[in-house]
């Protein structure tokens, strides 16, 4: 592949009217969802895709003024000087040229990841194969098509709202819900109390990153008290209990017996596999957006494969275009059968949902890609389609202007 042309767009989704959501302490507000849409071009006329980390860590962007638009400036910039002209065998070959750019670790890493996504999709494209198929080479695999997906939804809320999402959610065949609490003690451990009174067919899973991001309002002993009640009454996992480097918490909270995951914060590929070998976690989460795309997953994957106490479970939390890309590596990836579906209001893939179970609007996450996933009965299909198998809807780089400022921020009551 003789790279020509490497093109990063900022786009936003804005979230019109803005939302506030209250958790205990606080308030959230929401104002818009960013995405980079990046674009490699080849000599043949090819091009490959991929997307950038949806936004950046929210309090990153709040406290320090970092926005995702930046990573579109790096790309058409520090990336596209370090990659066109060159040649690739392999995606990973252009790991190399990038790691000796002068990015920071946290950009490079982030252009790591969309680059080997948007040449894997090349490299499909020039096979005229899926990239699940290339994949599954290099695992030595059978690749599957289809996949159970879990539904990520559930904020901030009162109780009763996080059982009425559920009870859709089940209603199409998910396989499980994943929601954020932190409304505070009592309300948490009722939302728990009422899930599993209400749910038989849906996994209950908790991502609780709410409670080390608001200061002290929960303490460890608190949150130690609560994940134990979460297991006692079915959780299938607690997630991001603690902050992502500390893995003596980590470990502290396994000893309770509830199943942990976390991975989704590791800043490299290194750091998730040493996050699994803690032995605190039995669900490692790793996104090819993240983790120096399919072939830095690849090493996490494989500490995995063939183990019972840990489980590669991919992390998803952003557009069609980044669930789509996931899917290649669950179907290509040997133990790896479960995928994380985000679910924003009025999506098309659920119509007809009652109530609808969204967290909030992002209609860019439906319309970068022309058409939508194969999704049946909480199922997601794959075609047979050469690359990622998806059409990227270039309209969006017009229609989604970028917007400065952080897409979330938290206000404290103290403040």
């Amino acid at each position: 592949m003789e790279i020509t042309d490497v093109r990063g767009y900022a786009l936003s989704s804005p979230i019109e009217p803005v939302q506030d959501r209250p958790f205990h302490g606080g308030t959230r507000r929401l104002n818009k969802r960013d995405v980079v849409l990046v674009a490699v071009e080849t000599a043949n006329g090819l091009e490959g895709y991929a997307t950038a980390g949806a936004s950046s860590s929210a309090m990153k962007e709040y406290f320090e003024g970092d926005s995702q638009g930046t990573f579109a400036d790096v790309v058409d910039g520090a990336v596209a000087d370090a990659l066109v002209g060159t040649t690739f065998e392999d995606p990973a070959d252009a790991h190399a040229p990038l790691r000796e750019t002068d990015l920071a670790a946290d950009l490079r890493t982030e252009a790591i990841s969309a680059i080997d996504v948007a040449l894997w999709d090349l490299a499909g494209k020039e096979a005229g194969q899926p990239v699940y198929e290339l994949l599954a080479g290099e695992y030595e695999s059978d690749p599957t098509t289809e996949m159970p997906l879990y539904a990520s939804a559930g904020m901030y809320m009162e109780p009763e709202g996080y059982v009425e999402q559920a009870e859709v959610l089940e209603d199409l065949g998910f396989f499980g819900y994943k929601y954020r609490p932190g409304i505070g003690v009592e309300g948490d451990r009722e939302t728990v109390d009422l899930l599993a009174a209400a749910c038989d067919d849906i996994e209950i899973m908790l991502d609780v990153h709410t409670w080390w991001k608001l200061g002290e309002a929960y303490g460890r002993d608190t949150v130690r008290e609560l994940i134990t009640h979460a297991d006692e009454q079915g959780a299938y996992w607690v997630e991001e209990p603690v902050e992502p480097d500390d893995y003596e918490g980590y470990i502290e909270l396994a000893e309770t017996g509830a199943p942990l995951a976390g991975g989704e914060s590791e800043e490299s590929p290194e750091g998730l596999v040493s996050l699994g070998e803690t032995g605190a976690v039995e669900f490692l989460q790793g996104d090819v957006r993240h983790h120096e795309g399919f072939t830095g997953c690849r090493p996490a994957i494989e500490f995995c494969e063939g183990r019972e106490d840990v489980e590669f479970v991919p992390h998803n939390f952003g557009t069609w275009f980044g669930l789509m890309a996931n899917a290649h590596l669950v179907a290509a990836a040997p133990d790896v059968s479960l995928l994380e579906y985000a679910v924003f209001e009025d999506d098309p893939a659920l119509e007809g949902a009652d109530p609808d179970p969204g967290m909030y609007p992002f209609e860019l996450a439906f319309d970068i890609i022309e058409g939508e996933p194969d999704i049946e009965d909480g199922v997601l299909s794959l075609s047979e389609k050469p690359g990622l198998g998806v059409d990227v809807n270039l309209d969006v780089i017009e229609e989604y202007p970028f917007q400065e400022g952080p897409w979330t921020e938290f206000h404290y009551d103290d403040e």
